[in-house]
């Protein structure tokens, strides 16, 4: 009962104190094919500016047909963030689950392929899956798959992915799916 007593007098000071209980961030999974180059992209970029703009919001970044002899970070996309100050070395790609999907947000895919493949394997993830550029512009439009391809088709892919963000990141600090 003492505990009790102490524990309710605790949280009546933090309360009298005007101190309030972190909210839960707004939690965005980026989904591409294999989670190497442009979920990682996306997330990247937007953790970076999460941090510099401390948003409310937590991401990940996953893969709808991961491939597990091939999980690092492309390295033309590692390379291009790197310029940027942000080291996506230490990724590992991860396969999209049902745990992620049951606690996540908002899932934003690469494509209108990698948007049926998740609703195909997750039909609970109904009205919180959109492709980046539906849920940031309203367009449908894919965002290009770099894969094996001269940098500057990841350069292009970057900026795309980058030019989604501002709209993508207003709508989930106000907590819009």
């Amino acid at each position: 009962m003492r505990k009790f007593i102490a524990l309710l007098a605790g949280v009546c000071l933090l309360a009298a104190c005007g101190l309030a209980l972190a909210a839960e961030p707004f939690k965005l999974a980026f989904v591409d094919t294999g989670n190497t180059g442009r979920s990682v992209t996306a997330e990247a970029l937007a953790r970076q500016r999460i941090e510099q703009q401390q948003l409310p919001i937590a991401v990940i970044s996953r893969a709808v047909d991961m491939d597990p002899y091939d999980n690092r970070p492309e390295a033309n996309a590692a390379s291009l963030l790197l310029q940027r100050g942000i080291d996506v070395s230490a990724h590992r790609a991860a396969q999209l689950n049902a745990n992620d999907v049951r606690h996540s947000d908002l899932i934003l895919t690469m494509t209108a392929k990698h948007k049926a493949k998740v609703l195909e394997l997750f039909p609970e993830a109904r009205g919180k899956t959109f492709t980046l550029s539906e849920y940031a512009s309203g367009n449908m439009d894919d965002v290009a798959d770099a894969w094996g391809k001269p940098l500057a088709a990841y350069q292009d892919m970057l900026r795309q992915v980058e030019g989604y963000l501002p709209a993508v990141l207003d709508k989930a600090q106000h907590k819009k799916p």
